[in-house]
Protein backbone atom coordinates (compact mmCIF):
# COMPACT_ATOMS: atom_id res chain seq x y z
CA UNK A 1 0.00 0.00 0.00
CA UNK A 2 0.90 3.95 -0.35
CA UNK A 3 -0.24 6.20 1.82
CA UNK A 4 -0.34 9.90 0.51
CA UNK A 5 -0.38 13.17 2.07
CA UNK A 6 -0.53 16.48 -0.25
CA UNK A 7 0.83 19.77 0.84
CA UNK A 8 1.02 23.73 -0.05
CA UNK A 9 -2.28 24.71 -1.11
CA UNK A 10 -4.16 27.74 0.03
CA UNK A 11 -5.19 31.22 -1.41
CA UNK A 12 -3.45 33.15 -3.76
CA UNK A 13 -4.53 35.98 -6.62
CA UNK A 14 -5.01 35.79 -10.47
CA UNK A 15 -1.09 35.30 -11.99
CA UNK A 16 0.05 34.02 -8.60
CA UNK A 17 1.95 30.87 -7.87
CA UNK A 18 1.73 28.33 -5.82
CA UNK A 19 3.72 24.88 -4.88
CA UNK A 20 1.79 21.20 -4.03
CA UNK A 21 3.98 18.97 -2.47
CA UNK A 22 2.64 15.27 -1.91
CA UNK A 23 4.73 12.54 0.13
CA UNK A 24 4.45 9.30 -0.03
CA UNK A 25 4.96 6.25 2.54
CA UNK A 26 7.11 4.40 -0.08
CA UNK A 27 9.99 4.88 -2.38
CA UNK A 28 8.41 6.53 -5.49
CA UNK A 29 11.29 5.49 -7.61
CA UNK A 30 9.87 2.32 -7.36
CA UNK A 31 6.03 3.77 -8.20
CA UNK A 32 5.17 3.40 -11.87
CA UNK A 33 3.08 6.89 -12.39
CA UNK A 34 2.34 9.75 -9.86
CA UNK A 35 -0.82 11.94 -11.00
CA UNK A 36 -2.28 15.24 -10.32
CA UNK A 37 -6.07 15.72 -10.49
CA UNK A 38 -8.42 18.54 -9.01
CA UNK A 39 -12.14 18.81 -8.99
CA UNK A 40 -13.90 21.93 -8.76
CA UNK A 41 -17.37 22.47 -6.97
CA UNK A 42 -19.95 20.57 -9.08
CA UNK A 43 -17.77 19.72 -11.40
CA UNK A 44 -15.74 15.87 -12.05
CA UNK A 45 -11.89 14.97 -10.70
CA UNK A 46 -10.29 15.59 -13.65
CA UNK A 47 -6.38 14.92 -14.74
CA UNK A 48 -3.65 17.80 -14.35
CA UNK A 49 -0.50 15.70 -14.96
CA UNK A 50 1.87 12.91 -14.72
CA UNK A 51 5.28 11.53 -14.27
CA UNK A 52 6.23 8.58 -14.93
CA UNK A 53 9.73 6.59 -13.01
CA UNK A 54 10.74 7.14 -15.95
CA UNK A 55 10.49 10.90 -15.79
CA UNK A 56 8.55 11.15 -18.31
CA UNK A 57 5.81 13.85 -18.49
CA UNK A 58 2.38 14.89 -19.41
CA UNK A 59 0.08 17.44 -19.05
CA UNK A 60 -3.84 18.44 -19.06
CA UNK A 61 -4.02 21.09 -22.02
CA UNK A 62 -5.00 23.92 -20.13
CA UNK A 63 -2.50 23.64 -17.35
CA UNK A 64 0.74 23.25 -20.36
CA UNK A 65 3.45 25.90 -20.10
CA UNK A 66 2.00 26.82 -16.77
CA UNK A 67 2.47 24.14 -14.23
CA UNK A 68 5.24 21.62 -14.05
CA UNK A 69 5.13 18.45 -11.95
CA UNK A 70 8.37 16.67 -10.59
CA UNK A 71 9.36 13.92 -8.35
CA UNK A 72 11.87 14.42 -5.76
CA UNK A 73 13.18 10.98 -4.87
CA UNK A 74 15.48 11.54 -2.16
CA UNK A 75 12.49 13.25 -0.76
CA UNK A 76 9.97 10.41 -1.32
CA UNK A 77 7.77 13.63 -3.18
CA UNK A 78 5.77 14.70 -5.97
CA UNK A 79 5.64 18.61 -6.88
CA UNK A 80 3.52 20.65 -8.72
CA UNK A 81 5.00 24.22 -9.55
CA UNK A 82 1.91 26.17 -10.84
CA UNK A 83 2.01 29.57 -12.18
CA UNK A 84 0.00 32.13 -13.77
CA UNK A 85 -2.96 30.66 -11.60
CA UNK A 86 -6.48 31.72 -13.05
CA UNK A 87 -9.45 31.73 -11.52
CA UNK A 88 -10.73 28.22 -12.96
CA UNK A 89 -7.66 26.60 -11.28
CA UNK A 90 -10.00 26.61 -8.31
CA UNK A 91 -10.33 23.12 -7.07
CA UNK A 92 -9.03 20.58 -4.37
CA UNK A 93 -6.44 18.63 -6.19
CA UNK A 94 -5.21 15.38 -5.07
CA UNK A 95 -2.16 13.33 -5.26
CA UNK A 96 -2.15 9.85 -6.73
CA UNK A 97 -0.07 7.00 -7.66
CA UNK A 98 -0.49 3.80 -9.81
CA UNK A 99 1.67 1.25 -8.28
CA UNK A 100 1.37 -2.90 -9.17
CA UNK A 101 -1.90 -1.94 -10.43
CA UNK A 102 -3.45 -0.52 -7.55
CA UNK A 103 -4.26 3.17 -7.83
CA UNK A 104 -3.84 5.41 -4.19
CA UNK A 105 -5.22 8.79 -3.64
CA UNK A 106 -4.50 11.71 -1.15
CA UNK A 107 -6.91 13.33 0.34
CA UNK A 108 -6.55 16.49 -0.94
CA UNK A 109 -5.41 19.93 -0.71
CA UNK A 110 -7.22 23.14 -1.55
CA UNK A 111 -5.96 25.52 -3.84
CA UNK A 112 -8.15 28.78 -4.43
CA UNK A 113 -7.45 31.59 -7.07
CA UNK A 114 -9.19 34.97 -6.24
CA UNK A 115 -10.28 37.11 -9.30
Amino acid sequence: QVQLVESGGGVVQTGGSLSLSCAASKNISKITVMTWHRQAPGKEREFVAAVTSAGATTYRSAVKGRFSISRDSAKNTVNLQMNSLKPEDTAVYFCAAVDTGTSYWGPGTQVTVSS
